[in-house]
């Protein structure tokens, strides 16, 4: 909405009202995203450079035109707009809903929070810069936004190079030798086959039509289907599974350490509270990006119940696709019932797990224990739930998890999806 209205204005005249728009953005330090040492030094959006978008975007011919209808696009056809400037803009604009992510995030981990002043906050009520003191945990006396790692990545979607190389000049390069009169056409002689190919290199076709975003403009207007099919193919990479690279290099070290400090955590109900603790941040852990963004001691039914965890289903792929998509097992969110218990867990702790399932939350659950003294037993319990349709219970016990754990410290993280899809049908196909 905020790219949208900036356009508005600057294709409906009222140029005051852009440049007031973009005059409050400014680098977000507050992330703490970037490649500075000691003290933020990154190139964001300050006073003159919020001045050189606004010149950038009311002299474009592609903005004018109306061509141009999100901001990531602004990437692959506006000179001076480059990816780093679109991430900082788009962190200002979105800087109201960072805050209330990481008070989210603060609540359930129990992170420590002070009362300081926030960059401005774009309302999407007033279309206006709004400023103000929120709750925020501070590190060395700078307030500190969280970001969630699945909108975070190393490589920007959209790519002006990228667009050139893999769209742009692979078009051009089938135009080129469909011509039979082209003069870029080479060819390539194989004396043993006794054969003649015709070939276009892309580093000619690059020399004839440079990797400038001007050129780019008008190629993309002259053809639309290639920026169409460049759009189709992002949002296809966008509806992936894949885990995020951020947590590439370190996953391995967090998943030993995760199931040391599950070996290490005491039973008992008066060890429950760091049971359910280490539980959010495993369970996150392990089952991201299937399952993301938990929330601990969820209220339902006016207060009256709690649910221990709550994690939104956010998978494209995989057993928790099939199963509302497929199976029309309905499962929006997931919720995961912790039992800290030093004995065996029964029917009472399964009815109280299907007692919060609903068609609107989701009827797929995880009872979380320590250890079942007879599984094959509760794995009966678990399908005469299912089969009388009250819900999908599923056990998560210790020794599943650190299983879980161990493949993804060997790097085996595909493997889960094969094995979370076996631990449903052993419930399902009775």
């Amino acid at each position: 909405m905020f790219f949208q209205q900036v356009i508005d204005d600057i294709r409906g005249g009222h140029e005051d009202n852009a440049r007031h728009l973009l005059s409050n953005l400014r680098e977000p330090n507050e992330t703490r995203l970037g490649y500075s040492k000691n003290r933020p030094k990154g190139a964001g959006i300050g006073e003159q450079q919020a001045e050189e978008i606004f010149v950038a975007l009311s002299t474009s011919a592609a903005v004018r035109q109306g061509f141009i209808t999100a901001l990531q696009e602004c990437e692959l056809m506006i000179p001076g707009i480059s990816h780093d400037k679109i991430s900082d803009l788009t962190t200002n604009v979105l800087r109201g809903h960072l805050v209330e992510y990481t008070r989210s995030q603060c609540q359930l981990h129990d992170v420590a929070v002070q009362n300081v002043p926030i960059g401005a906050m774009f309302s999407t009520d007033t279309m206006q810069w709004e400023e103000s003191y929120v709750d925020l945990p501070v590190w060395r006396n700078r307030p500190i936004l969280l970001v969630p790692k699945a909108v975070v990545r190393y490589s920007p979607a959209y790519h002006h190079e990228k667009y050139h190389q893999h769209y742009v000049l692979s078009f051009l390069q089938a135009r080129e030798l469909a011509n039979p009169r082209s003069d870029l056409v080479r060819l390539i002689r194989n004396d043993r086959k006794k054969t003649v190919r015709r070939v276009v290199w892309k580093k000619d076709l690059a020399e004839r039509y440079p990797r400038t975003k001007e050129f780019l403009f008008e190629f993309s207007r002259n053809n639309p289907e290639i920026l169409c099919d460049y759009r189709k193919d992002l949002e296809r990479m966008e509806k992936t599974d894949d885990p995020s690279d951020v947590d590439a290099e370190d996953e391995t070290i967090l998943a030993e350490a995760l199931a040391q400090v599950l070996q290490n955590t005491q039973r008992g109900t008066d060890h429950a509270t760091p049971y359910h603790r280490l539980m959010i941040g495993i369970v996150e852990f392990i089952f991201y990006p299937k399952l993301m963004h938990p929330t601990k001691e969820e209220k339902i039914h006016e207060g009256r119940k709690r649910i221990d965890i709550v994690m939104e289903n956010g998978a494209h792929e995989g057993i928790f696709d099939i199963l509302p998509n497929v199976r029309r097992m309905p499962c929006a969110y997931v919720p995961l019932e912790c039992k800290n218990y030093g004995r065996e867990v029964g029917n009472p702790e399964l009815d109280q797990l299907a007692g919060r399932f609903s068609v609107n939350r989701g009827k797929v659950g995880f009872l979380c224990c320590r250890e079942f003294e007879n599984r094959d037993l509760f794995i009966k319990r678990c399908r005469d739930t299912f089969t009388d349709d009250r819900g999908l219970v599923l056990p998560l016990d210790d020794a599943t998890i650190i299983e879980y754990l161990d493949r993804i410290a060997r790097g085996e993280r595909n493997e889960l999806e094969r094995i979370w899809s076996d631990l449903v049908n052993e419930v399902w196909l009775n």
